[in-house]
């Protein structure tokens, strides 16, 4: 690993100019929590998962004057055969300093101009270069995740590596593309993987030192009752339930809500009969022991790889007369759930895309789902992930939640019949039309109150759309899959602006002010742009 100075400080050397001085940066642990406004100290800009912007400098009124201010190129070629990778991290912004990531690569820029303060450049042995989602940052400390599972401690303001731990062994298929949460004076990281059946666990360590704190396991281990949902101790140590993706926190209650990923053997279920807790879940876990204390399943027995990686967004409400702490997320498997978040209960388990394979409801709000429409030799026909990492977001003027959906339908073929199957079991070959969808549902009754039908172009793949960013003002940020940034109207779904971009927003949108001015900057392609109001 190495720690490169960014390219214009050095051009600024060469010539003999002054350099920029070393920025000073220094999050106080309890901004975090707080609405974004000077910064965005997460990867959903608090704690809620909203992505909501109080500012209220852009506007519907003056969209027309909103123009790029500058550009920032990675510039990294393809690394380890994989194409050359793209933005999926949410910037971070503290103290002026934007803090950005690919796979393998830190990037601290000046949130002013897009110039490159330090860039600090791991090389990696192993795991997946599919992405990376951002950074984690605690005081002067900015936290990494690497693809082959280390955690990297850098100083926020040089780049320099302050300390590295190793939390997961590459060689047995675990990778690490997540960005961590910090909670109080927890590093919270998930861990991904499916090929060769390892349980999923969630970590929490240190930040001064290093050492791990905790370690709560999606699967559960010997003695516990909830291996009564596995055929045996063995198939749940090879359960998967990996946790890829930052969950969300109440610091009221002290508690992570955390979505847990597919089950393993991928696609094959008859060697795993049972519903297969903690997979396909979203569980709430003590922040400062990792004890499990409620959770909801939203795909028992998965055998669809409906990985349960989107965020469970909190938010309160009146229901019944009563003030509500609440929990939603519209969940890859076409299901929208609201919970409340202090006990788990259910309030709405609702398809927010057409959906036919499931019989009902458990008395818990869980979908049943009819075995007829497991995968088979022949194939079966089910939906298309509904869903996936890309971000929601929820407006709290509007009441509603938003999520860019795909509606579709897919053959899934078994692959691994045999009495104890492993790895990928099966595989799914998409068939017919799919359609792109953004939705804005009422979390309270499920129902949508507007849908945007994208157009496809002929012959064009359909592709997820990217995460979601919602104003005070009324705005909702997004794109498409045809190279298009696009700005609704969040109570009606109208498009107020669009502008092409050089690829498909690829990661998510922030705003925050600086010096009096809103900014909007998100990544797209191997590009992060940065749009304002002129001066």
């Amino acid at each position: 690993m190495k720690l490169v100075i960014g390219a214009a400080i050095a051009a600024a050397m060469l010539a003999g100019a002054a350099t920029p001085p070393t920025p000073h940066v220094f999050l106080d642990p309890e901004t975090i929590g707080k609405a974004p406004t000077t910064s965005w100290a997460t990867f959903n800009g608090d704690y809620t998962g909203t992505r909501y912007s109080t500012l209220t400098q852009i506007e519907p009124g003056n969209l027309n004057r909103l123009a790029q201010q500058w550009v920032f190129k990675t510039a990294v070629g393809a690394q380890r055969g994989a194409p050359t990778p793209v933005i999926k991290c949410t910037p971070l912004l503290v103290e002026g300093v934007l803090y950005i990531t690919i796979p393998d690569h830190v990037w601290a820029l000046d949130a002013r101009t897009g110039t490159e303060i330090w860039h600090y450049d791991w090389v990696d042995h192993g795991g997946h270069l599919v992405g990376q989602r951002g950074v984690g940052i605690w005081k002067s400390k900015v936290f990494f995740l690497a693809p082959d599972n280390w955690l990297i401690a850098l100083d926020a303001n040089t780049g320099k590596e302050l300390w590295k731990k190793n939390y997961a062994d590459a060689r047995k298929q675990y990778f690490s593309t997540s960005a961590p949460l910090i909670v109080k004076n927890h590093v919270i990281v998930g861990v991904g993987g499916d090929a060769m059946d390892m349980p999923g666990f969630l970590d929490s360590y240190d930040p001064v030192s290093g050492e791990r704190q905790w370690r709560w396991w999606s699967t559960p281990r010997k003695g516990d009752p909830a291996l009564k949902t596995w055929p045996n101790e063995t198939a749940s140590d090879h359960g998967g339930g990996m946790t890829w993706m930052p969950g969300t926190y109440d610091p009221e209650l002290n508690l992570l809500y955390w979505p847990t990923g597919n089950t393993n053997p991928v696609f094959a279920g008859r060697g795993r009969p049972g519903a297969n807790l903690w997979t396909e879940a979203i569980v709430a876990l003590d922040a400062d022991t990792g004890k499990l204390k409620w959770y909801f399943q939203v795909s028992p027995h998965d055998t669809h790889d409906f990985d349960n990686t989107t965020a469970p967004i909190l938010f309160e409400a009146m229901v019944d007369g009563q003030p509500r702490k609440l929990l939603a997320q519209a969940a890859r498997n076409g299901f929208f759930v609201t919970l409340d978040r202090v006990t788990g209960k259910y309030l709405v388990v609702k398809p927010y895309v057409p959906l036919d394979y499931y019989s009902g409801l458990s008395r818990n709000g869980e979908p049943i789902p009819i075995p007829d429409k497991d995968p088979s030799v022949g194939g079966s026909i089910n939906i298309v992930n509904a869903t996936n990492w890309q971000a929601p977001a929820f407006n709290p003027h509007t009441g509603l939640l938003y999520v860019n959906a795909v509606e579709g339908k897919a053959i899934y073929y078994l692959t691994d019949d045999s009495e104890q199957p492993s790895g990928y079991g099966g595989t799914g070959v998409g068939i017919g039309p799919e359609q792109r969808v953004l939705h804005a549902i009422d979390p309270l009754t499920g129902k949508a109150a507007w849908v945007h039908t994208y157009p496809n172009l002929e012959n064009a793949p359909v592709t997820l759309g990217p995460s979601i960013l919602t104003t005070a003002t009324n705005l909702l940020i997004t794109g498409d899959d045809q190279r298009n940034l696009i700005i609704y109207s969040a109570d009606k779904g109208e498009v107020l602006w669009h502008h092409e971009l050089g690829a498909s927003e690829s990661g998510g949108v922030i705003s925050y002010e600086l010096d009096g001015r809103q900014f909007i900057v998100f990544g797209a392609g191997d590009t992060l742009y940065a749009w304002a109001l002129p001066q």
